[in-house]
């Protein structure tokens, strides 16, 4: 339900911040706008402000929305009205109509993103996890326990890192943008040194988890901390407790939880667990145990358990920004996201990304739900994401997209013609074409997605 609810709250308010951008625009042109639909289909609620020309109406089906307006082209007009009609506005009325709505999803976002920063955030500290082995991150020297104070592309300044999601969007972005990233570090010491992860050469083509592992940057530092043991498991069985800090496991120096985590998976040869010396501080004291994993299958690959939650914590920190700085980094997050989103279908477009990459209305309801389970700030970051989205596609010079008809009025502006009557035919129906085979593949990712 709460899935369903969040999905429906975000497509309405997205659809409706996007509607009014066109209807406000054209009430400012000049144009008499006859209604205001969220949704397509049966309609479920009408009303009609005294004195106002439009009919506002809610619909069944919350996929879409529209502005009517007055216009010699879908119906006679009659002449004392005529100036109020849509297509006997000047180019630029039109073209700002038609861009508003984009620009108000983008908008929407900055003023998102603002207030989440405005009102702070709890987030993981910039202190990295030990990297996964043979990894970029490892390959490069990085070590768990060292906190990134700066971050940026090589040959850029360096700016300034509050979180370990600060991290991540830098990791996401040099991978996808082929871009090398520059750390400043301090190690546990203090000290501070800078390196660079060579991620240009990867040839990500989606943000997914097996790119995290690949760069060797998969989750912040925890200690490697034993936490609550289950009865019957490996770990009790062998004395293991809850509070236990490992710090060998055989001649392995174990640097947090998730080093142990993923030596515990691989300590199965051949079906069998190995078992080894785990070297554990308990109450200020050193104990050695030995510990052998029980064997579970994942599919066709067989992992060691302990049967216990392996790993404290991250330090978390407050992330919070004042007025001008956090609408700032609003608008500047906006515009990364706007760019990168881009080049993805820039990429995807001449097959240097992969289709993946698309996702329909199953996998925006899924993190709706999510994303509203784990609270505001997360929820509102969620709808933030999505309109860029929204603002981005129609934007794009596709017939039936409000971009198609600016690209359209390019056309007239450059030529001082519209485009014939049998051209614009053939490009809406060659735009609907692109559509349908995009919305097909989002929903196919979708379905393998969700149940694959």
């Amino acid at each position: 339900m709460l899935t369903l609810l969040a999905f429906v709250l975000a497509l309405g308010v997205l659809i409706a911040v996007h509607e009014y951008g066109h209807y406000r625009m054209a009430v400012a042109c000049g144009v008499k706008v006859l209604r205001f639909s969220i949704g397509f289909g049966r309609t479920l609620l009408r009303w009609q402000p005294r004195g106002s020309a439009t009919e506002f109406v809610i619909c069944a089906f919350p996929l879409g929305g529209y502005v009517r307006m007055l216009d010699e082209r879908e119906a006679p007009v009659a002449a004392e009205e005529r100036h109020l009609a849509f297509n006997t506005q000047p180019l630029r009325s039109r073209a700002l109509i038609v861009a508003a709505g984009p620009v108000a999803n983008l908008l929407l976002a900055v003023l998102l993103y603002a207030v989440v920063n405005w009102s702070g955030v709890q987030l993981p500290a910039a202190v990295l996890g030990s990297p996964v082995a043979g990894s970029v991150a490892e390959r490069a020297g990085l070590q768990a326990g060292e906190r990134v104070m700066r971050a940026g592309f090589e040959g850029n300044d360096l700016q300034g890192v509050d979180s370990f999601e600060d991290v991540r969007w830098w990791l996401t972005r040099g991978a996808l943008e082929s871009h090398d990233v520059r750390l400043a570090l301090a190690g546990t010491t203090g000290a501070e040194r800078e390196l660079v992860l060579p991620l240009a050469g990867m040839g990500a083509q989606e943000a997914d988890a097996d790119l995290f592992r690949r760069i060797g940057l998969v989750a912040p530092y925890g200690r490697a901390l034993i936490g609550e043991v289950m009865a019957g498991g490996a770990a009790e069985r062998d004395g293991l407790r809850q509070g236990d800090v490992v710090l060998r496991m055989g001649e392995q120096v174990i640097q947090d939880g998730a080093q142990l985590r993923d030596l515990i998976r691989a300590s199965v040869v051949s079906g069998e667990a190995v078992a080894a010396t785990w070297r554990i501080q308990r109450d200020g004291q050193e104990l050695a145990l030995l510990v052998r994993p029980a064997v579970q299958q994942e599919g066709d690959l067989s992992v060691g358990r302990v049967g216990a939650f392996i790993g404290a914590a991250p330090e978390f920190v407050t992330v919070q920004y004042g007025p001008l700085a956090g609408l700032w980094r609003g608008t500047v997050r906006t515009w990364e996201v706007s760019a990168l989103t881009l080049r993805m279908m820039g990429r995807m477009l001449i097959g240097e990304a992969s289709l993946k990459n698309l996702s329909g209305p199953l996998t925006i309801a899924d993190y709706a739900g999510r994303s509203a389970s784990l609270g505001l700030t997360q929820y509102l970051t969620f709808l933030a994401l999505i309109s860029v989205s929204l603002g981005v596609l129609n934007l794009l010079p596709l017939p039936v997209l409000d971009g198609g008809h600016l690209m359209y009025y390019l056309w007239e502006g450059l030529t001082g013609r519209n485009i014939s009557d049998v051209w614009l035919e053939r490009l809406q129906r060659g735009g609907i074409a692109i559509l349908t085979i995009m919305m097909a593949i989002a929903l196919f990712n979708d379905l393998a997605r969700l149940w694959g």
